[in-house]
């Protein structure tokens, strides 16, 4: 039987039932990497001689009784979290040579957990692009066009998965990065709360692993299952033993309601500021329909929605922000000089962005306040429905794009180019406040690309939309192999 395919879930039933070893499911990872990687390049960094290693100690314990959560499991591991004795580069060449000595948190919690580390998956420079290339590991290819992205920054993870390289990946979101990959490459992926699942070790090198909030981010878990991202998001979830851990527990409240019927969906498809494609549109009315058919309440409008055009602001003011706070694109004097020209009333995406390139802490602490407003909006509206449907960007994945100057390009969106950083805007709604956000494949483009949603939850209740992915998976379909 072939296993590269099967769930994490569906992986750890036959381990525990003897009808596969890790060893066996390790050496046909391996051997469908070595085989199939070359067109793909997901796998940046192999590790495959501690990954047998590990198999081999997997069923050992496995012989004397041990059963943990993901116990002989493959999985992989973005580029960008630290892996004792292997490089984090985060795609830079001046970092080529950076090895760290210990494990991130999250990486520590696999191997905890029994899983088997298979090796890295590529990012984009600086983990700052929809797309996964860089001068150190090359180009990763969306497994369903070689010619398009995976997207980014988690793509080489997106990419594994869909190829079969191994059950599970885990990634990072500040811009989509879980998301978008997901969506693009036809998996799941799950966007924590702000704040759920602790990132030590999952910093810029060559910087040292503290544990530090950062603003919008998170990691999160890939799966190729509804139900392996609870799965992962259990292994992962729970805050740092070395700061909030030592005084508080994970009690992550239970899934709203069990079946499609009882939940009350608000379905987004338009946005003031940027198209919606058709194979994006199509794949949002895919779910509603779905979710109308099973007896769910769906609503298309709300005047409980915070403002849409507000919430795309407040995003590009604080993730502009922050991201050239810790990587300058621009002098202060020539930011200065390309600021001046703006017109006082441009208040474009492109103006905001470049506004927000020479924010101050004051300009900061302004658009922190708004977003609390819109927290509170969103309180509100999740004490009327459990979940919003919407895009997670409106196309479907586009071909790649090495333009080094990401303010400069352009997105086409059936036949019409948006500036490039424009169609970020569904990305962020839920990144802005913090709210958790579930992407889920929902069919297929005219051309048979991968097209997907995301679920948006209330705060801290993750397992709602990971519930209602479970649910609709069931109803119209999941992951289906290039």
């Amino acid at each position: 039987m072939e296993w590269s395919f099967q769930s994490a879930e569906e992986l750890t039933a036959a381990l525990r039932a003897g009808e596969v070893t890790s060893v066996e499911l390790t050496d046909e990872a391996i051997a469908r990497i070595e085989r199939d990687d070359r067109m793909v390049n997901a796998i940046c960094v192999p590790d495959f001689d501690r990954a047998r290693a590990a198999a081999r100690g997997a069923d050992t314990a496995r012989a004397r009784g041990e059963d943990r959560p993901l116990l002989g499991v493959p999985v992989t591991v973005k580029e960008s979290y630290d892996v004792a004795g292997l490089p984090t580069t985060w795609g830079m060449p001046p970092h080529r040579n950076h090895i760290p000595a210990e494990d991130a948190v999250q990486v520590s919690r696999l191997k905890a957990a029994g899983a088997v580390v298979l090796g890295k998956t590529n990012v984009p420079l600086g983990l700052q692009d929809w797309q996964s290339f860089n001068e150190l590991y090359g180009t990763t290819t969306n497994p369903w066009d070689r010619d398009r992205t995976p997207g980014g920054s988690s793509g080489g993870s997106a990419a594994a998965l869909a190829s079969g390289f191994g059950a599970l990946s885990i990634g990072s979101d500040l811009a989509g990065s879980l998301r978008v990959p997901a969506h693009y490459c036809g998996v799941y992926a799950h966007k924590p709360t702000l704040g759920l699942v602790a990132h030590r070790g999952m910093v810029p090198p060559p910087g040292p692993a503290l544990p530090v909030d950062l603003d919008l981010a998170v990691v999160g878990p890939m799966a190729r299952t509804a139900r392996d991202l609870a799965l992962l998001l259990d292994v992962m979830a729970g805050p740092d033993p070395l700061t909030l851990g030592v005084a508080y527990r994970l009690a992550l409240p239970p899934a709203r309601h069990e079946r499609l019927r009882d939940f009350r969906v608000l379905v987004l498809d338009e946005h003031p500021l940027i198209a919606t494609g058709s194979a994006v549109r199509a794949g949002v009315n895919r779910v509603a329909d779905a979710l109308v058919a099973d007896g769910a309440r769906v609503e298309r409008h709300s005047p409980l929605l915070p403002d849409l055009t507000e919430a795309a602001t407040l995003y590009m003011q604080l993730l502009i922000s922050g991201s050239v706070a810790r990587f300058p694109t621009e002098s202060q004097e020539r930011l200065r000089t390309r600021t001046a020209g703006l017109g006082a009333d441009d208040r474009s995406l492109g103006a905001t962005r470049l506004r927000a390139m020479g924010f101050s802490h004051r300009d900061w602490i302004e658009a922190n306040d708004r977003r609390e407003l819109h927290r509170h909006g969103w309180r509100r509206l999740f004490a009327e429905f459990d979940a919003v449907v919407c895009p997670v960007t409106p196309t479907p994945a586009f071909p790649h794009d090495h333009d080094p100057d990401l303010l400069e390009r352009r997105i086409a969106i059936d036949g019409v180019e948006y500036p490039f950083f424009d169609q970020f805007v569904w990305a962020g709604l839920p990144t802005m406040p913090g709210l958790p956000a579930t992407a889920v494949p929902a069919g297929r483009s005219p051309e048979g690309l991968p097209v997907g949603v995301q679920l948006i939850g209330p705060m801290f209740e993750d397992r709602t939309p990971l519930r209602l992915a479970e649910l609709l998976e069931r109803s119209i379909g999941g992951f289906q192999a290039p």
